[in-house]
Parts: C-alpha cells; sequence; structure tokens
C-alpha cells in the first residue's frame, strides 16, 4: 500500500495570523498522535512570518483521508479557514 505524502505552503492574511500561530502547536501534537501519521511538520518562514512550510507523510490514503477530517472540525481548521494553500498530495512505493 503507498503511503501519502503532502508537501507544499500556506500563505496566511495578515489578520489571521495570530490565531493560526495559536492554534499551531496543539494542531501539530494532535497530529502526530493520529494512528497513521509518519512525519508531521508545520514551520514558519523565518523571511515571511505569514507562510507556513507543511509538510506530511501518512501510511497510507485512510490514515490521511482520517486527518483531513479531523482538521477540518478543529481549531486550527477554523484559524486556517482562508489561508492560501499550495500543496502536492503524492503516492509513494
Amino acid at each position: 500500500m503507498p503511503k501519502i505524502i503532502l508537501e507544499g505552503h500556506i500563505v496566511v492574511a495578515g489578520g489571521d495570523l495570530p490565531a493560526v500561530t495559536s492554534a499551531l502547536p496543539t494542531h501539530i501534537q494532535l497530529t502526530r498522535q493520529e494512528a497513521g501519521c509518519l512525519c508531521f511538520e508545520v514551520t514558519q518562514n523565518p523571511n515571511a512570518e505569514n507562510i507556513f512550510f507543511v509538510y506530511e507523510e501518512f501510511i497510507d490514503r485512510a490514515a490521511f483521508e482520517k486527518h483531513q477530517r479531523r482538521l477540518r472540525s478543529s481549531d486550527w481548521g477554523r484559524a486556517t479557514a482562508n489561508v492560501q494553500r499550495h500543496y502536492q498530495v503524492r503516492e509513494v512505493h
């Protein structure tokens, strides 16, 4: 079964930045505890505070999709509702 990798970045509008940075630590902690999460990194760009680099690995599509469902109803999902997402999602065998 192929693992799923999501890689890219998000761009946060200035007004949303405090809510995003506040929700981020809990989002990282909860995601890393999810069954099927192999790697989860979200880091703020040191040269542009409104850009966050994202890298995720999940054991399979089912684990990735479960993560996506969880985050939609989370504080992170609400805080990032208006961000611009620039991701690539791929399967790796």
